[in-house]
């Protein structure tokens, strides 16, 4: 048993979407009581710490639905079922920014919000960049703006709360980190 597991007893399927779903678990908790879990299912994505040559972090501005706002936010994008995570990585670099990387390093994985989805994301750093010839497009649903911006601009950008969300804020954090050491 793993430390402080909580065992499924009944689950039930309320949404299934594009994107995710929703289901409700009944859990056994490990001092034997009973407890609702609302969980959602993702198929897990990637997220692109992509560096130029003059050592700016590459970013896209694009409007997030579920905050009502836009954001600023490194490359990223969600699994294709089968799909390994550096393929995936190789395509959203490219749909959303232009660019490809002759370098594409694998940084981390981790969980985005445990306390209710499944959701994890890939991390990859994108160096030795270049220009694609024949762009890819976009979804067709998805409109984003490329900005690219030095660290400094970078850690305004989440002090203006312009960078809002997580694996962005760690991207800032693990770029300074990196370009400090140098």
């Amino acid at each position: 048993m793993k430390k402080f597991e909580e065992k499924s007893f009944r689950s039930n399927s309320i949404f299934k979407g594009k994107v995710i779903s929703l289901k409700v678990d009944d859990v056994i908790l490990p001092n034997g009581k009973e407890a609702k879990r609302e969980i959602i299912n993702h198929p897990g994505a990637v997220a692109i710490i992509a560096i130029t040559k003059e050592g700016k972090l590459v970013l896209v501005e694009q409007y997030r639905k579920a905050l009502e706002r836009s954001i600023i936010e490194i490359p990223a994008g969600k699994l294709e079922p089968g799909e390994k995570p550096e393929i995936t990585a190789r395509r959203e670099l490219e749909e959303e920014t232009g660019y490809g990387a002759h370098q594409l390093t694998y940084l981390q994985t981790f969980a985005t919000s445990p306390g209710f989805a499944d959701e994890i994301v890939h991390l990859f750093v994108a160096q030795d960049l270049y220009k694609i010839e024949e762009k890819a497009d976009l979804d067709e649903d998805e409109f984003v703006e490329l900005m690219e911006v030095t660290v400094e601009e970078a850690e305004q950008l989440v002090q203006e709360q312009k960078i809002y969300d997580a694996k962005t804020a760690f991207a800032v954090l693990w770029m300074k980190s990196c370009l400090t050491k140098k």
